[in-house]
């Protein structure tokens, strides 16, 4: 069934979201970043929020179809999040309120890229794993002050706007043992990409890239480093 096709007489879908505000509150034992619920329109977003000083560059980080804040590959997203503030850039770790729900998992990203721009950072990067890789790819096309994409272990549902990435950056990372989205899903959407792109696919690696964790470390580290030296330095 066509998810964008509406019946007779049906009410158009209201894909919109607001912030309406945020609330703190206690940030979980063993994560870091200050916990906050980013109040919306369509409901609570819970997010973990890594400050840093500089206001031009943050991140966006969404996981797979169950959501959650820590991400592939050993806990990335954490441990990125917590060493780039003393680079200059925030990192907002966000949980969907309504995990696997692509447009719904998109709004919400949406909305925590709202939340980056209200704080004052004007360049914001989307980074997502499995059905997060849809998810990012479908909100950069919607986003003006995105200018990165980072898809890991990509779907290929919800990631056919593709080509409209450019001319934000895109990177693809895929292991190439990974047997529930097997590396041809980052194959096909580097196909459907714009330049910039770029595809890295990792001998050994599965689909959660845990067995590749410095290899994908390695990656990301050099690819956010041009945006550091562009925006930053």
């Amino acid at each position: 069934m066509d998810k964008s096709s509406s019946e007779p007489n049906e009410s158009p879908k209201d894909l919109s979201i607001g912030i309406l505000g945020t609330e703190l509150y206690e940030t979980p034992e063993g994560e870091s970043g200050q916990a906050l619920v980013i109040n919306s329109t369509r409901g609570e977003i819970p997010c973990l929020f890594h400050e840093a000083e500089n206001e031009q560059l943050g991140i966006v980080w969404v996981g797979g179809a169950r959501g959650g804040f820590t991400g592939p590959a050993g806990g990335i997203y954490k441990k990125f999040s917590d060493s780039l503030t003393s680079k200059g850039i925030s990192s907002l770790r966000l949980h969907y309120r309504q995990p696997n729900n692509l447009e719904e998992c998109v709004l919400d990203t949406l909305a925590g890229v709202g939340l980056l721009e209200f704080l004052g950072i004007k360049q914001i990067i989307l980074i997502g794993h499995s059905f997060g890789g849809a998810v990012v790819i479908s909100a950069a096309p919607l986003s003006e002050s995105t200018v990165g994409v980072v898809a890991m272990s990509s779907q290929t549902y919800g990631a056919s706007r593709a080509g409209d990435i450019s001319p934000r950056k895109l990177l693809l990372i895929h292991g190439l043992n990974d047997t529930r989205l097997g590396p041809h899903c980052s194959e096909f959407i580097f196909e459907w990409a714009n330049e910039p792109k770029k595809i890295i696919l990792l001998e050994g690696g599965g689909h959660g890239l845990s067995e590749v964790i410095e290899d994908v470390e390695e990656a990301l580290e050099i690819w956010l480093n041009e945006f550091i030296t562009k925006y930053i330095n």
